[in-house]
């Protein structure tokens, strides 16, 4: 594959997340505490879904071979608030480190999938 952009870039509308689990009733409540509230839509049974944004989604789908190795990341506005509110409900993440020479911050929580969710301020 030639690596040299070739032609326009690609027309993207809508980004979608995908988290697979093994345990979809258990990942939607925790999916439910993190993000303050239930699904937006559970369009088929093997399928949660939260519209977080006008154009992002996240999507929890029963796929036990897949589950577990998930990487999300969300961007807050305010990292310490997030985490206090977290923390109200129950989930606990690590202590918030810096990154991209002090212009972000960031810190992560684990699913019970075993999936990394990692809050992020300051990006953009």
């Amino acid at each position: 594959m030639n690596t040299t952009t070739a032609g326009a870039p690609l027309h993207v509308t809508t980004l979608l997340a995908v988290a697979p689990v093994t345990d979809l009733a258990r990942a939607t409540t925790w999916y439910t505490h993190l993000l303050g509230r239930p699904a937006d839509t559970h369009p088929m049974p093997s399928l949660a879904e939260w519209q977080l944004t006008p154009d992002t989604w996240l999507q929890l789908f029963h796929s036990p071979e897949h589950a577990g190795s998930t990487l999300i990341n969300i961007g807050v506005p305010d990292l310490d608030r997030a985490l206090g509110e977290l923390a109200r409900r129950g989930l606990e993440a690590n202590t918030p480190q810096e990154g991209a020479g002090g212009t972000v911050r960031f810190a992560a929580l684990h699913d019970p999938e075993g999936s990394r969710v990692t809050l992020i301020e300051g990006t953009g």
